[in-house]
């Protein structure tokens, strides 16, 4: 087989924020066959299931995006299931993948997987230097098992798994639920209620302190398929077999105080932004070094302000669904 981009591909988690945008791109500029299954058709987490899937659709190249994902509360609340069912999904997948001779597999991380504390940018080789930010560790601990899930599986069957990090993503189906999101889908949802209902005010989790990186889930799709349709010999010389992913980010960073006041702007909210101090902040600066990406030859296109006018708009046109989840 040719590029990624060809042959039969499964997209694991097409439902998803990042998997959806995946599907997106790869219709658009793919040869290859899609090969999509919703959670009732195929239940990630259960091993036999997996495998017969894998045995009969004679898959070729693997998206590995599908994960339970949250925000700091939910992380912060639910850390059994958060390890569990990431450990479960990603196991599962990679294992399968092996036994079933697929060519090529992309696993999608997230940048928690750094320490806490890591020098600023973190680079690639920062990973288990230090502590991880508490809130979220279960999470990260999962997706340290599947970066090294994948470079063990190269050094030991040659596999040719690969394995990239995103920066904090945005953008279409995202989750906007208060209780469970991320930073931006969570303002975006605030600032909007808020100018609806003539609020004054908005309460903002933390100190507004922390600094933070964003990247639109469409630079995401395009920057995965470009490091997954890379030559091998291209993609395993830029890396080395014990430190095999790649960042993916815009390399610049924003505080969340900025961040709400550009946000507000956008909506169009004129009130008061309130710091709420007695939530967690979270790691104070979280921000990758993206030098490999680049040397790779992908740069995000996508700007800050125009992603977040993007996702606001895409939000209002699913504001019915939205409001009453």
């Amino acid at each position: 087989m040719g590029k990624a981009g060809q042959g039969r591909i499964f997209v694991a988690g097409h439902r998803g924020m990042v998997g959806s945008a995946l599907v997106r791109h790869l219709e658009a500029h793919s040869a290859g066959r899609l090969i999509l299954k919703t959670r009732q058709e195929l239940d990630l987490s259960r091993q036999a299931d997996v495998e017969a899937f894998f045995a009969d659709k004679k898959v070729e190249s693997v998206y590995l995006a599908a994960a339970r994902v949250g925000g700091i509360k939910a992380n912060n609340d639910q850390p059994s299931d958060f390890i569990r069912e990431n450990l479960q999904i990603q196991t599962n997948m990679i294992h399968a993948a092996f036994q079933a001779g697929v060519t090529r597999l992309l696993f999608l991380g997230s940048s928690c997987i750094y320490p806490k504390l890591a020098k600023q940018p973190m680079k690639e080789s920062a990973l288990m230097t230090g502590s991880l930010e508490e809130t979220n560790e279960a999470y990260a601990v999962a997706k340290i098992a599947g970066i090294k899930m994948c470079e063990a599986y190269r050094r030991q069957h040659g596999c040719d798994f690969r394995s990239v990090m995103p920066t904090n993503l945005y953008g279409p189906k995202d989750n906007f639920d208060l209780e469970s999101s991320h930073v931006m889908p969570a303002l975006l949802r605030k600032f909007h209620q808020a100018v609806v209902s003539g609020a004054g005010s908005v309460s903002v989790w933390g100190s507004g302190r922390p600094r933070r990186e964003f990247l639109h889930v469409d630079d995401m799709a395009q920057a995965s398929c470009h490091l997954m349709d890379l030559p091998a010999e291209t993609y395993w010389s830029a890396v080395t077999d014990r430190c095999s992913h790649v960042n993916v980010g815009i390399g610049s960073d924003i505080s969340i105080a900025e961040l709400a006041d550009l946000v507000a702007r956008i909506v169009g909210f004129q009130g008061k932004i309130e710091f709420d101090a007695t939530m967690p902040d979270g790691a104070p600066r979280k921000l990758l070094d993206v030098g490999r990406l680049g040397a790779l030859g992908w740069k995000a296109k996508i700007g800050l302000e125009e992603g977040i006018l993007q996702t606001y708009e895409w939000m209002l046109g699913h504001w019915k669904e939205i409001s009453a989840g």
